[in-house]
């Protein structure tokens, strides 16, 4: 694991940055360095990451180099952030101006977390080496314990541990005249009504420029589950490659070979050099305790199970790093997520006479008591409800309501409407007016940074080798924000990815071929070892006061036999969380209101 962490203070330091670092530094050696007001310690390669320390400015980076962020500093100060492209982290510290700079890249692929403790700034790359400082603070935040329930992981800028803050994506915290200020460098802008002439061949162009920018293909392989994004990844990286490139699948249970003959197709189409693995439910029963260890916080996406052993081939095969399409379907509206929002749209385009007049008064009127029109109701009801409402609706733990999940005394802790609350503010921040675009904003803030990158990392982490996601590159990006929503919903972007992969000459994956999903919930009941460790960790997260045992009972018993795919990854999420608290023996002490955090911006750090 690789990681950044220091402070910045006028007070002597408590503990020594390479203390802080002990989370990242399990195998790999510390370099540090300090001067009067603050010190950094650093666990990277040298490839991955640099250290400066010249004329009282020390700078900590991963993604850009040190000595180009010195250059830029010292010409443009705090606007250097805007200036720089790719994925990065730095942190920042002059002496001679008392100044501090922490920033992330754009989609936030390197986090950063910090805290303000007395008139000391303390920052890292994971919550766990914050809270390693008397100063950081080890207990937890409850209504972060609470989103993460809700929302299947902590979005920012909340932390796991009361008083952490999280830099959001394009966002830096500029520390100058004694005061602390968050600033948004950078904020994904949609340009709607532009018509691109040739999308596809932009999509291929940007792909192809971020590619080329991470290099050394012979190094990587790629996780490929033989859909449109990923096999688009693959002939690119392919091409101009001087031999072979190493591509990875992973399958489930004994029919897990048939599933991935779209992942097959897909590499002899490219020419990769392909191995795959079909594991079990012993597989994942052992694979729950490399990812606990491995994540900074509980991982809320079972899917790391699978960039796990993709990962864990990689390594056996010499290779340093791994590529995967992770952020494409949050980029360009890929999944059922943002298909529910194509299937209302076609609704809302029918003439609004025909809607008013004729078929919602024969569904709601005369023929409300048909059954077999039930199912035609319940659609257009989900159409006309509001877009955010229909994407909360397919969250299994929301509909529950707090009430019956929750204990009492938890629920007093926290405020039960803040995710939603939240996830209401960003909709309508999103700088985009159809909502198609809100929601892939909403996940590219959120859900993408938050759960879907750390699992990758974490999975790339415990296996060796360091996680590459090319999509999420900064040509990529903005040519999703120029594409039109048409592009992004119902069979648009399919259309634009089988476009982009003509455009190279190579044949469209199967309409069927996709990425296996991991069974977790139908294992669970059929596997008895899988089955124990999912209770054990259930019945020992309900003595800890966040859980009624009669909801963790009834999901158990009743709901996940009724639907496995949808409550196993409940369960899975539930899981996770107690193998979590109970790594390093945390008791659940909460901090006892979480609206008493005290604010990180514009607050005093004091000076002589």
């Amino acid at each position: 694991m690789s990681g950044l962490c220091g402070w910045f203070s006028r007070e002597p330091a408590a503990l020594a940055p390479a203390d802080m670092a002990a989370p990242f530094a399990r195998t790999r050696a510390v370099r540090s360095a300090g001067h009067g007001l603050g010190s950094v310690a650093l666990v990277a390669g040298l490839d991955e990451a640099s250290l400066y320390h010249r004329q009282g400015l020390l700078i900590a980076s991963f993604g850009v180099r040190a000595d180009t962020l010195a250059r830029l500093w010292r010409t443009h100060g705090a606007r250097a952030c805007a200036a720089l492209t790719g994925h990065f982290a730095f942190a920042l510290l002059d002496e001679r101006g008392a100044e501090a700079l922490l920033a992330v890249d754009r989609c936030a692929t390197h986090p950063i977390f910090y805290r303000m403790a007395g008139r000391s700034l303390l920052f890292a790359s994971s919550g766990e080496a914050l809270a390693r400082h008397p100063g950081g603070g080890r207990e937890l935040d409850p209504q972060a314990l609470f989103d993460y329930l809700c929302l299947h992981a902590v979005h920012g800028p909340r932390s796991l541990f009361a008083g952490q803050r999280r830099l959001a994506p394009g966002e830096c915290l500029h520390l100058h005249g004694g005061r602390v200020e968050r600033i948004g460098y950078w904020r994904m802008r949609y340009t709607e009504h532009a018509a691109a002439a040739a999308p596809h061949t932009e999509l291929a162009d940007a792909l192809s420029c971020t590619v080329e920018a991470a290099g050394a293909r012979q190094e990587a392989g790629l996780m490929l589950g033989g859909g449109c994004a990923g096999t688009l990844l693959a002939h690119l990286l392919q091409r101009g490659a001087e031999a072979p490139v190493n591509s990875y699948a992973v399958g489930f249970g004994i029919e897990g070979g048939a599933a991935l003959s779209g992942a097959r197709a897909a590499a002899r189409r490219a020419g990769s050099r392909h191995r795959e693995q079909c594991i079990d439910a012993a597989d994942v029963a052992d694979a729950v305790a490399a990812l606990a260890r491995a994540c900074d916080a509980p991982c809320g996406d079972p899917g790391a199970v699978a960039m796990l052993f993709a990962a864990r081939m990689a390594r056996a095969d010499g290779l340093l790093r791994l590529h995967g399409a992770f952020g494409a379907a949050q980029l360009f509206g890929r999944g059922s997520r943002y298909a529910c929002l194509a299937r209302a749209n076609r609704y809302e385009r029918l003439p609004g006479a025909l809607r008013q007049l004729l078929i919602e008064p024969l569904l709601f009127g005369p023929g409300a008591r048909l059954a077999v029109l039930q199912g035609l109701r319940t659609r257009i009801e989900a159409a006309m409800a509001p877009p955010l409402l229909r994407l909360r609706n397919r969250n299994a733990l929301l509909v529950q309501g707090a009430a019956d999940i929750f204990e009492p005394a938890f629920l007093e802790l926290v405020d039960p409407d803040a995710p939603a609350n939240a996830q209401h503010a960003a909709w309508w921040l999103a700088q985009a007016r159809s909502s198609v675009n809100r929601a892939l904003d909403l996940d590219l803030q959120g859900d993408l940074p938050c759960r879907i990158v750390p699992a990758f990392a974490a999975a790339c982490t415990a296996a060796g080798v360091q996680a590459v996601v090319p999509y999420l590159g900064d040509a990529v990006v903005a040519m999703a924000a120029r594409l039109a929503p048409r592009h992004k919903s119902g069979k648009g972007p399919r259309r634009l990815f089988l476009r982009a992969l003509r455009e190279l000459g190579a044949a469209p994956p199967a309409r069927s071929a996709s990425a296996p999903v991991l069974p977790f919930g139908r294992w669970l009941q059929s596997d008895a070892r899988l089955r124990a460790l999912a209770c054990d960790s259930l019945s020992t997260l309900a003595g800890r006061g966040i859980l009624r045992r009669a909801f963790i009972d009834l999901l158990l018993a009743r709901r996940l036999p009724e639907d496995p795919a949808a409550h196993g990854d409940t369960v899975w999420r539930l899981m996770m969380l107690e193998h979590w608290l109970a790594r390093e023996g945390r008791d659940s002490a909460f901090a006892e209101a979480s609206a008493e955090t005290p604010a990180l911006e514009g607050a005093a750090l004091g000076q002589e």
